[in-house]
């Protein structure tokens, strides 16, 4: 591999962006030394092979090839412990297939061994949206966390390499990878699917869809044209800003994201990590475990990351959890306060009309982190997984050069401004998340998802208790009028917290018509949020006596991006005499969910990450 770009160490850091990391490490004080201490514990002066017994050797080695197991048994060279998230439903990770092969092959040319420490389970939301299965998508990435767990815990490997791309499956992999923070750790990407029918095109479908104006057939149709081979869904959701919140924390290859699967580069990527990921052990004398490399600045750098891009919402839950296992603390105050000074740089859908395709032609993460560091806002000197110039290492591009990956420097503009910009010509001054506060609790919005002139909304309330109930609602022609939709029994507690997608094309269907619509919950929407002004997230949630449950029906509303202001609009002494409805979830059965009535029970709070292991 060889690199060439810019050294951007020397740009004063922003101050709030300084201010916000100080205060989270000061914060985090007590809880990151447990963790850094625990790190020191687990860490390993030689092969962690060397530490088996003979016993144990046999077992782990018994299925290896003869060349491989004669390398395994003189336990002195690094083994690489694959954690896998394949399966051939999700296309994102369908490539993963032949990637376990092609890594052993290469760790035995850079002289070491690999083997498939474990696999994850990884659910697709986009299958499960609107199901019962949808019920146990925000715990499936503590179960993922845990596995990883277990595949690790065999405590026969010298380093990490972590196949895994969508929603909760990367968060969940990062948490399990944190948990044994002494092993140096590398995320392998596999890349989005080629660009099909437009995002805004099939958003079309959908709302004529709900409005009777389109068939069955047409619909299945427009997903299809959209969603239609191997790869990583292409619009910017949770998948996607997975991918551009690890580049920010250098735990992957430079440029390494949105590389197509079938593309050369993809597989000479891969080849290019095995290399690095062994040259990052301590018996290799460039020792950089996770535990090191995700600290303070790393997760500020996430944060601003998904500022900047106007990621998905699901992250001001899932890097509170990821933070944790670091042993840092972080809230959605720091969000709000990162997104005050971080400009919004991409346009991407569903905060524009482009794919990731086009925001990789543009310039991609790599042009983004570039901008961000040459203006202190972000922070260089960390560690990171490649290179020896802090996150600068990491704003390159790659490329194929005589069948060997180089990492080569970003022209000086992007390429296409309508969809990123650099950093002295922002799509917006600020970032993409807000915090939102009042009577009704604490909540988060996707600003840069909805147009401006609807970020303030003031009309009267109607409350659902479910999904089907507001599209009910819609079909019988209840909706049509301003109102703010209330949408309660949502969060983790109550029914595992699905996301919200089912009534989307609803809501944007009575706002293409005129009406001022906006959404209240304290459920999730996540990074496929669109235009509909949404307060998420609503904490304490309902489950829990969260006063959102005081809402009635006609209640005035108020929902200010603005301000950051979310209140109901009603007498103190009312407010007060009123009482939460009782729960009438009647979901905790079928679908595997009895099987998560325990996680239901100790599950923190989403601004607490929304996590069943931290508690």
């Amino acid at each position: 591999m060889t690199t060439s770009g810019q050294n951007t160490n020397h740009v004063a850091i922003n101050a709030v962006v300084d201010a916000v990391t100080q205060r989270i490490t000061e914060r985090s004080k007590t809880l990151r030394a447990e963790y850094l201490a625990r790190l020191e514990q687990l860490r390993s002066r030689g092969p962690r092979r060397a530490s088996l017994s003979c016993a144990n050797q046999a077992h782990a080695n018994a299925a290896a090839d003869s060349k491989t197991k004669i390398w395994l048994n003189q336990a002195q060279k690094p083994n690489i412990g694959i954690v896998t998230a394949y399966n051939d439903m999700l296309s994102a990770h369908q490539p993963y297939a032949t990637y376990p092969d092609q890594i052993k092959e290469a760790a035995l040319r850079f002289n070491a061994t690999a083997q498939v420490a474990g696999g994850v389970p990884a659910m697709c939301d986009g299958v499960t949206q609107g199901r019962p299965g949808m019920e146990l998508s925000l715990f499936s990435r503590d179960v993922i966390a845990q596995a990883a767990a277990i595949a690790l815990s065999h405590d026969a490997f010298d380093a990490t390499l972590c196949l895994g791309i969508c929603d909760k499956i990367v968060p969940g992999l990062l948490i399990g990878a944190l948990a044994f923070g002494h092993l140096p750790t590398i995320f392998i990407p596999a890349g989005p699917m080629g660009s099909g029918l437009s995002n805004k095109e099939k958003a079309a479908v959908r709302e004529r869809y709900a409005q009777g104006k389109a068939t069955k057939d047409e619909l299945l149709a427009a997903e299809s044209a959209a969603y239609h081979s191997a790869g990583t869904c292409t619009f910017y959701g949770t998948a996607n800003s997975n991918q551009m919140l690890l580049e920010a924390m250098g735990l992957h290859l430079p440029g390494a994201s949105f590389v197509h699967p079938s593309d050369p580069l993809r597989h000479a990527l891969t080849d290019a990590a095995v290399e690095q990921v062994l040259k990052l052990t301590e018996a290799a004398g460039d020792y950089r475990p996770i535990g090191h490399v995700v600290n303070e600045k790393t997760i500020v750098n996430a944060v601003i990351a998904l500022l900047a891009t106007g990621g998905s919402t699901n992250h001001t839950i899932h890097w509170i959890a990821v933070a944790r296992a670091a042993g840092i603390l972080i809230d959605w105050q720091d969000f709000d306060e990162l997104s005050s000074v971080i400009p919004l740089l991409t346009r991407v859908y569903p905060n524009g009309t482009a794919d990731v395709n086009a925001f990789e032609e543009a310039g991609g993460p790599t042009f983004v982190i570039r901008e961000l560091l040459s203006q202190g806002l972000m922070h260089a000197d960390v560690m990171t997984v490649f290179g020896d110039q802090g996150l600068a290492s990491h704003t390159t591009r790659p490329e194929l050069q005589d069948g060997k990956v180089a990492f080569i420097a970003h022209p000086d503009r992007s390429s296409d401004t309508a969809v990123v910009r650099n950093v002295d010509e922002p799509f917006a001054a600020t970032g993409g998340l807000r915090l939102l506060q009042g009577n009704l609790g604490r909540a988060v919005v996707k600003a840069s998802a909805v147009p401006e002139e609807a970020w303030i909304v003031r009309a009267p309330a109607k409350v659902f208790e479910s999904q089907d109930a507001l599209v009910g609602a819609y079909k019988a022609g209840q909706l049509n009028q301003d109102f703010v939709a209330v949408v309660i029994f949502q969060g983790p507690q109550a029914n595992g917290m699905p996301e919200l997608h089912h009534f989307t094309p609803v809501l944007g269907s009575l706002m293409s018509a005129g009406y001022k619509v906006a959404l209240v919950t304290d459920g999730r929407m996540s990074g496929a949020s669109g235009k509909v002004p949404a307060a998420l997230h609503v904490s304490p949630e309902v489950a829990q006596g969260g006063p959102l449950g005081k809402v009635r029906d006609g209640d005035m509303i108020e929902l200010n991006v603005h301000t950051g202001e979310l209140r109901a609009l009603v007498d103190d002494a009312i407010w007060a005499a009123r009482t939460n409805p009782t729960v009438s979830i009647d979901s905790s059965y079928g679908y595997g969910r009895d099987l998560f009535v325990a996680q239901r029970r100790v599950v923190t709070s989403p601004e607490q990450g929304a996590s069943t292991l931290f508690v």
